[in-house]
């Protein structure tokens, strides 16, 4: 569990798929990924797949929980992922549209990137984001990272930020 001044990051969990369908079947959620939204046996699916995610690399995804009102907001976490061969984890942040424009996307990624660095140790974080998605590139430039590469998968163009472990964070979050 990690704890923010708003928020409760928990591990995910598989009864959390219905919280959840409510962020991935909002179009304009999607959209940033450029899908249809999910019905609920897609939402099982990909709930599925980050819990055996979480359970071969021993870290994942996070629930989102916003401490004022106990409401499962989103998700915030981490997924070993391969760009062009190499081995990567992308930090990655998905948040009910309802609660956008509120700092709480840069507050979980903050919490989540110092829990990658800390207690994970790991080196290096990335995060894909596609191109046009201007919010996620403000949270991914909030947090310390930097444009490190412009890439095309799947036929789609990303941005890929980037930042180290040994790289001072910003100053400020906010």
């Amino acid at each position: 569990m990690i704890e923010t001044p708003r928020l409760l990051l928990r591990p995910m969990r598989g009864e959390d798929a219905e919280d959840l369908l409510g962020i991935f079947a909002d179009p304009r959620v999607m959209d940033s990924f450029g899908v249809a939204p999910f019905d609920r046996q897609q939402m099982d699916r990909w709930v599925k797949r980050n819990l055996d995610h979480q359970a071969q690399h021993g870290y994942g995804l996070f629930s989102i929980i916003h401490r004022a009102d106990g409401l499962l907001i989103g998700d915030c976490g981490l997924e070993h992922t391969e760009v062009d061969g190499t081995p990567e984890t992308e930090l990655g942040y998905d948040l009910r549209s309802d609660f956008w424009n509120r700092g709480l996307a840069t507050e979980a990624a903050t919490a989540v990137r110092d829990h990658a660095f800390g207690a994970l140790a790991l080196p290096r974080l990335i995060s894909l984001i596609r191109h046009g998605n201007g919010a996620s590139r403000r949270v991914a430039e909030k947090i310390g990272m930097r444009l490190d590469a412009d890439i095309t998968r799947h036929d789609t163009g990303y941005w890929l930020y980037a930042c180290s472990h040994d790289e001072p964070p910003p100053r400020s979050v906010a």
